[in-house]
């Protein structure tokens, strides 16, 4: 009897920790992002990625006067992914963001490439 009320003490305790923990949410990610690439030619190095909330539903796109749009964009737990067409291939992005900071990878048919990037403050 006893180690069935310590066990409901124990899960009750991890209930309460889980929910009192910050969860990362997909509209933490919209905004503006500029991003660098190591390891690519000089034009593909420096740009914008944008993260937009429409109705409902994240998308996002590289570019700000050409935009090519994300596909299979997923964002969770701080982890963000998707994949983008390029040159008759698709690229496929791994990110982690940590607070107003995404970093991770992009992979491609030619390789991997890193890639971080900083949000840009909103503007009023």
């Amino acid at each position: 009897m006893k180690a069935k009320h310590l066990l409901l003490a124990i899960l009750t305790i991890c209930l309460f920790s889980l929910t009192s923990f910050k969860t990362f949410a997909a509209d933490e990610i919209v905004g503006k992002w500029k991003y660098t690439v190591s390891n690519v030619p000089p034009e593909y190095e420096t740009g914008v990625m944008t993260f937009e909330q429409k109705d409902g539903k994240l998308t996002g796109y590289l570019g700000e006067a050409e935009k090519t749009e994300f596909k299979d964009l997923v964002v969770d737990q701080g982890k963000v992914t998707f994949k983008m067409d390029f040159q008759g291939g698709t690229l496929t992005f791994t990110l982690a963001q940590a607070g107003d900071k995404l970093s991770g990878v992009i992979v491609g048919q030619d390789g991997e490439y890193p890639i971080a990037a900083v949000k840009e403050a909103a503007k009023n």
